[in-house]
């Protein structure tokens, strides 16, 4: 991946216009148009019943009323039973056509959600951070609500209004050609003008969704952050922040209603204007005895078929509008290229085994940014413990990121055991390398639901637990695994044990227990290679030689690669890397090191005379 690369966000190309991202939309959830044929012809009859009406209107007045030889009461009555009869039918067809739409809508938004939460999942951590974590929430929630409003409501709407306004044209045309050229003339303008206007509304939806996902974003990260901005007495300042969101967000969506009320005012005063118009030419030509009575009645009932949709047109247009914004949105998330990509079934396996670890001519940039590591020529050799020593900001955090490969390099590559890690499949990667974060991540679950996480099936294609395997049938691992590491004595503490809930983000426990938790959960994964940023600054004497005495069990016999930020963690390991600046300076043995008298001794030096 090149720095260029990078650079890309999240749905960084040019956007698509409505036909083209309602066809990209259809072709990434093809069960919104499941059934679609049989949808369509029910649709048809639906739109029919609706025109049973003035059909009936019309012979009702010229062939029963005002029949030739005075009321004929029994075709009355026969034309308002078969016209009832029809009525009913339509309703049922029309049922129909919800429930169809509704079933197919739900089944391809749920496929449009999923696929877009496992391509967020998918995309690479440098890609992720382009974007806040609410604003990626929001593309698989209220995006896709936007979505479901419309073709759940507005594409019924849509679908059954155009075929109504069609079967009332035809049947306009048959009862006074004149009249129906009449109404065109007067909706034209308006239809002509609706191109320019929808292209207004859909920028203005744009916005609203951009809005409402930096909005989510906000109040997401001030409801998380929420203990340090009470720390800090900074309530006001998050306070204002959020409220800016809120405002920005409401002035978008009035900005876009005001545009859409604007179109639908035109279309209610050109639908009241025609049905004066025909009302006034209508009985002209009822007058001259060019049109009957009953046409003349049917007509205007046919007007009010053809006019209602037509003003329906401006709310659909709002939802559909407001919909293809939310649709892009997603889109881009799916649409995405995956930078750090599996190769899958064409990749190179990696058996399991000591671990290995190469770098050749590792260089890398973050997006937008300057070099942070360059040209780093590394060997880390299987079995062995080595530490990655450094001042803040140096590179170290990198170099365990592409190790890895949750990045992938902009320059050189990274081996395991000399297969490059963009060919390895990544099932394989992942089962043969962990990496435990200074705060591993915890699930609002029990301490069993957090810690199985960590349980691996090597017989399961992806390398973890089958579904529907019980925490009851993974407990004695779990109980092993811990008392393996020591923690036995910790988990009695705990006031449920297994079943002690950790809370959001693990809360309920204190910083060294969460980082207990990440290292049972390493230690169940059973990887060749362990990646650690070590963190232990911050806990009791007490949890730091647990977590010390839990550690030593956990990279026993294992290849391991330290992030050290204390020098004890190097003085104990196999092989020290010293990083300055994105350069490796210097690496060897802790003695070795020391007795060059290089930036490693000085380092060491500074540090010994701190802790005396």
């Amino acid at each position: 991946m090149s720095a260029a690369d990078g650079r890309e966000g999240l749905g960084g190309t040019e956007p698509l216009g409505v036909m083209a991202t309602l066809r990209r939309g259809v072709q990434v959830s093809p069960q919104l148009v499941q059934g679609i044929g049989v949808t369509l012809l029910l649709a048809v009859l639906a739109a029919a019943g609706k025109v049973v009406v003035p059909v009936a209107v019309q012979q009702v007045m010229d062939t029963g009323v005002l029949a030739d030889g005075g009321p004929d009461v029994q075709r009355v009555v026969t034309l308002v039973v078969a016209a009832a009869l029809a009525l009913v039918l339509g309703g049922l067809c029309s049922a129909l056509v919800n429930v169809r739409l509704f079933r197919a809508s739900e089944a391809g938004l749920a496929q449009l959600r999923v696929r877009a939460f496992r391509h967020v999942h998918d995309l690479s951590v440098l890609t992720q951070n382009t974007e806040r974590r609410g604003s990626l929430v929001s593309r698989v929630t209220s995006d896709v609500d936007t979505i479901s409003l419309f073709v759940q409501w507005g594409g019924i709407m849509l679908l059954v209004s155009t075929l109504q306004v069609a079967v009332a044209t035809v049947l306009m045309a048959v009862y006074s050609w004149q009249l129906t050229l009449l109404v065109w003339l007067c909706f034209g303008p308006l239809v002509i003008a609706l191109r320019p206007l929808q292209r207004r509304v859909n920028v203005a939806y744009t916005v609203v969704r951009e809005r409402v996902g930096a909005m989510l974003g906000s109040v997401s990260e001030a409801v998380v952050g929420a203990e340090t901005i009470r720390a800090y007495g900074v309530q006001r300042r998050v306070q204002r922040t959020v409220d800016a969101r809120i405002g920005a967000t409401r002035d978008a969506m009035v900005r876009a209603q005001n545009t859409v009320a604007w179109v639908f005012s035109s279309g209610v005063l050109v639908a009241n204007l025609v049905l004066a118009v025909v009302v006034v030419v209508g009985t002209q030509l009822g007058v001259a005895g060019d049109l009957s009575v009953g046409r003349l009645l049917a007509f205007l009932f046919l007007v009010q078929l053809f006019t209602g949709p037509v003003q329906q047109a401006t709310e659909v247009l709002n939802e559909l509008q407001n919909a293809v914004a939310g649709w892009r949105r997603v889109l881009g998330i799916i649409d995405t290229p995956v930078r750090v990509a599996d190769p899958g079934s064409a990749g190179v396996p990696s058996p399991r085994g000591p671990a290995a670890v190469e770098l050749r001519g590792v260089g890398f940039a973050y997006p937008g940014g300057p070099p942070v590591l360059h040209g780093i020529d590394l060997h880390l050799p299987a079995g062995r413990s080595v530490a990655v020593v450094g001042a803040t900001g140096s590179g170290k955090t990198t170099v365990a990121k592409l190790v890895t490969r949750l990045m992938d390099p902009t320059d050189g590559a990274v081996l395991l055991d000399g297969t490059d890690l963009r060919e390895v499949r990544t099932a394989d990667l992942r089962r043969r390398v962990v990496m435990v974060p200074q705060e591993g991540f915890l699930f609002d679950a029990t301490l069993a639901e957090n810690l199985v996480y960590g349980l691996r099936d090597d017989a399961s294609p992806d390398g973890h637990p089958a579904d529907g395997a019980s925490l009851a049938d993974a407990e004695p691992r779990l109980r092993a695994a811990l008392a393996d590491l020591g923690l036995t004595d910790w988990l009695a503490e705990l006031p449920s044990g297994l079943a002690t809930p950790v809370g959001q983000r693990g809360e309920a426990l204190s910083a060294g227990e969460r980082q207990l938790v990440a290292l049972a959960r390493a230690y169940l994964a059973d990887a060749d290679l362990l990646v650690l940023d070590e963190a232990t600054s911050a806990v009791d004497p007490a949890t730091e030689v647990r977590i010390a005495r839990a550690l030593d069990s956990l990279t026993s016999g294992r290849s391991t690669v330290t992030i050290a930020h204390r020098l004890s963690t190097a003085e104990a390991a196999d092989l020290v890397v010293v990083v300055d600046a994105g350069r490796v300076v210097e690496h060897g043995p802790h003695e070795d090191l020391v007795a060059q008298d290089g930036v490693y001794a000085a380092m060491h030096r500074a540090w010994v005379a701190q802790t005396r």
